[in-house]
């Protein structure tokens, strides 16, 4: 049987040091850094440990009824949810994670973009 994605890059310990890294950039992203300014980091980046675990293969999981609740009133837009992509792209990268691993990882944030960008009422 395969090894997950998760147990392949360490576990929680390096997942925790690769969300923590991503927060930094997230931070530092003129776009993003206003969803951070009043936000507990530490138990954001534990959260998003377990949520980017799961994501992974890891033992976490997550709804997407759940993430739909926690984004909902952040009104994400789409230029907003791609930084964070680019983002999260470019921090697996740093961490030298394989192609095909990164578009995995992407590919299951892409999968739950209705979840986390506010619907546009015209």
């Amino acid at each position: 049987m395969a090894q997950s994605m998760f147990l392949r890059y360490g576990g929680f310990a390096s997942v925790s040091k690769i969300v923590s890294a991503f927060y930094g950039k997230a931070i530092e992203s003129p776009l993003l850094s206003p969803y951070f300014e009043k936000i507990d980091m530490p138990r954001l980046i534990d959260h998003q440990t377990k949520f980017f675990s799961a994501l992974m293969g890891g033992p976490a999981s997550f709804s997407n009824e759940e993430l739909e609740r926690v984004h909902s009133h952040l009104n994400i837009n789409e230029q907003e949810f791609q930084e964070m992509v680019a983002l999260l792209k470019e921090t697996l990268e740093d961490f030298d994670f394989d192609d095909s691993d990164v578009a995995a990882v992407q590919g299951e944030i892409l999968s739950r973009k209705r979840y986390i960008v506010a619907r546009r009422v015209a």
